[in-house]
């Protein structure tokens, strides 16, 4: 693992202290038991296998969640420059952010309104006044407008102005970029809960930059995906190797403060390292002893570290696929040698971490229900935000 302190010593302005923090964050801190005092509470609860195997109940999550209600497209800082673009697919709707000239932000089916063909193509943001599509080369404003089109003499009864690119609801709201991918829903962003707004905005992540970025592809539902991040139960079990109990001061085998706001959950927990004292301690990098653990509904994960924060959105491509988004967010980008290898080593653990121990998991999890060996999955007290993440859910579904 990176040695967390060497920014101490570079960059004493990296961090956060307590009084970054807006009250609602500072009082759940407050309320985290010295780890010799915490007691997990005992739970009953399970869901049936099928929530993860059937194609019915997937059907009705992508009618009346990922088509119907907000979702994250992608955090602000994958687009950070005004007059720029960014193509996205995971959702499996083709999807075009754009940042104009005056940083707002606008979302577009990704679709040339001639004849439908993709407008851009490829990975990552780049400066843009305009986008052309590269079959007839129809060009569109960032606005959506339609521009430019070649030989506009040949056709009849013709106007740009009936031609603009399909646009989706969109908002930027702390520091995430939210869509709703049906162009057609009347469906609002009443349900992103103001404190989690204020949460963000607080952990910097509206200003935050984006120092790394991966795609993974997987053979689970994206429940199974999600819960890990739901829970610390694995955590010096399936991590025992690398972030679990040798020494890293990452994590306690005990649980944290678990509140939701609105349809979504804020996991705190203090860090193997916390001691209820620190608080008192004025300069100190709180994110050194606690972590932020979000589930922003449906199915986004922020989850603080030290020195950076990981924004992951888990996108289901099928009932027993899905796709995640990774972006390794910091404070700014690093300006010096240290600096970047401390953020270059810390990008290559976390991808090993999620990819080799918390993605796999959720793929054997995946191919064991399948078996039909087990009629339901169980879940105890350490567990106890996963069941909170599926209630949600149940009353989005009307179920």
């Amino acid at each position: 693992m990176p040695d967390t302190d060497t920014l101490d010593r570079l960059r004493p302005r990296y961090g956060l202290s307590l009084l970054d923090l807006n009250e609602s964050q500072i009082d759940a801190i407050h309320r985290i038991p010295a780890h010799g005092e915490a007691v997990a509470p005992k739970l009953q609860a399970r869901r049936p296998a099928s929530i993860f195997l059937s194609q019915e109940r997937y059907d009705l999550e992508q009618d009346r969640i990922f088509r119907n209600e907000p979702v994250v497209l992608a955090p602000s800082a994958a687009i950070p420059d005004n007059g720029s673009l960014l193509g996205l697919d995971g959702y499996g709707v083709p999807v075009l952010l754009t940042r104009d000239k005056q940083g707002e932000v606008r979302a577009f089916l990704n679709v040339c309104t001639h004849k439908g063909a993709l407008l851009h193509e490829g990975c990552g943001a780049r400066k843009a006044g305009s986008v052309t599509c590269p079959y007839h080369a129809w060009t569109f404003g960032l606005d959506g407008a339609l521009r430019g089109v070649p030989r506009e003499d040949t056709y009849e009864n013709f106007s740009k102005s009936e031609r603009p690119l399909t646009s989706l609801p969109c908002k930027e709201i702390g520091g995430l970029i939210w869509g709703i991918l049906d162009p057609a829903s009347g469906a609002g962003f009443n349900s992103v809960d103001e404190q989690i707004a204020k949460d963000f905005e607080c952990l910097g992540l509206p200003t935050a930059y984006q120092y790394g970025y991966r795609r993974f592809d997987l053979e689970a539902n994206w429940k199974l995906v999600m819960e890990p991040f739901l829970e610390g139960y694995h955590v010096q079990r399936l991590h025992a190797k690398s972030i679990g109990p040798q020494g890293l001061d990452m994590f306690e085998d005990v649980v944290g403060v678990q509140e939701r706001f609105g349809r979504h959950i804020r996991q705190t927990n203090g860090r193997g390292n916390f001691t209820p004292d620190v608080l008192q301690k004025s300069g100190t990098n709180i994110r050194k002893f606690i972590t932020h653990a979000y589930n922003v509904f449906p199915n986004t994960v922020v989850i603080t570290s030290p020195y950076y924060t990981s924004v992951m959105i888990i996108m289901p491509t099928s009932a027993s696929t899905s796709s995640v988004d990774y972006y390794m967010l910091t404070d700014d980008a690093p300006d010096n040698a240290k600096a970047e290898e401390l953020y270059a080593k810390s990008f290559e653990v976390i991808q090993d971490v999620f990819g080799n121990e918390d993605f796999k998991a959720s793929e054997t999890c995946q191919t064991g229900l399948a078996s039909g060996a087990i009629p339901d999955v169980i879940y105890c007290g350490m567990e106890a935000a996963i069941p909170m993440f599926y209630e949600g859910i149940e009353r989005v579904l009307e179920l």
